[in-house]
């Protein structure tokens, strides 16, 4: 067994199938970093991120574009992002029952819209053709890390450059640092001109593009069909990744990779035939959620000050 394990054909097989994994979890920790570092909370992300998933799975579908249906995903993650952010930074409800509640609703109408469109093609199940692949040359010739991150799709290559770019937003620019005004003191940052309400729709905006990517990734990027709760609670493990990387981006994307390969790795374990229970191999990736939550637990937080915190402009 262990011979099968530790060889470079395995681990090559290995760290492709854990990029692979990590890219839904990726797009959704990004969001919602840019969304926490305003001093949002959205715990809604499996809400989005479902919605991502069935709204663009079902306009790929129904106009046979890859290209359309990640829009459709994007705009189907917004638009549950926004209702959240009405109701929490405009209404002031309190976020974490604002996003519970959404997680809840998405799950309910998402298996509804299903059932009604599996209706619809006659009892068929409805599948989608996934993106293809794009090797990179050169780069892909790399040992081990050539075929697992330069041997896949467009949207796992515009991930890799969203990594740089929101990194580069929040530490370089101008708004960027308007950015994190909003989420460390709102009436500070008020005072100075910076309006809070507009800052934190705009990054509840992206977050929920970011999310709905996520979500029509999975769908269109790897499973080419739809199902009853496709996520799977994914939209929790990207909100633990926030934490695990500390809001920052390069940390996300590390934080995305470990838990990438936590998944693949109970597919790995599985085809070895290695003798564990299936609730084990099943039951890995949360278990894995639970050990970066005990381990950033440990570590100086670095929660911005206003974070799910209601801002009232009166009380500057």
């Amino acid at each position: 067994m262990w011979n099968d394990i530790f060889n470079l054909a395995f681990m090559t097989s290995f760290l492709s199938a854990a990029v692979r994994m990590a890219i839904p979890l990726l797009y959704a920790a990004l969001g919602e970093t840019v969304s926490q570092k305003s001093g949002t909370l959205n715990i809604g992300l499996e809400a989005n991120m479902l919605s991502g998933a069935f709204f663009g799975f079902a306009m790929a579908y129904w106009t046979g574009s890859l290209t359309l249906g990640f829009v459709g995903g994007m705009l189907g993650g917004a638009l549950f992002s926004m209702i959240h952010s009405f109701l929490s930074v405009y209404l002031r409800q309190n976020q974490s029952v604002t996003g519970t509640a959404l997680n809840l609703f998405a799950a309910g109408l998402t298996s509804y819209l299903f059932a009604v469109m599996v209706n619809n093609t006659a009892g068929e199940y409805p599948q989608v053709d996934t993106l293809e692949t794009i090797t990179i040359p050169l780069l892909s010739k790399i040992p081990l890390i050539g075929e697992a991150f330069f041997n896949k799709d467009i949207v796992t290559y515009i991930s890799y450059m969203l990594v740089i770019a929101i990194a580069f937003f929040v530490k370089r620019t101008v708004w960027g640092k308007s950015l994190i005004a909003v989420g460390e003191n709102p009436q500070a940052a008020d005072t100075v001109g910076i309006n809070v309400f507009r800052t934190r729709y705009l990054a509840a905006l992206f977050n929920g593009l970011m999310c709905g990517m996520g979500g029509a990734y999975l769908v269109l990027g790897q499973l080419g069909m739809f199902s009853e709760n496709v996520t799977s609670g994914r939209g929790y493990i990207a909100l633990s990744l926030v934490v695990f990387g500390r809001r920052n981006p390069i940390g996300v994307f590390l934080g995305a990779l470990f838990m990438g390969a936590a998944n693949a790795l109970q597919f790995k374990m599985q085809a070895l035939n290695i003798d564990m229970p299936i609730q084990f191999f099943t039951g890995l990736p949360y278990i894995m959620t639970v050990v970066v939550l005990l381990l950033s637990a440990s570590r100086k937080s670095t929660e911005p000050g206003g974070l799910s915190k209601p801002y009232i402009r009166s009380m500057r």
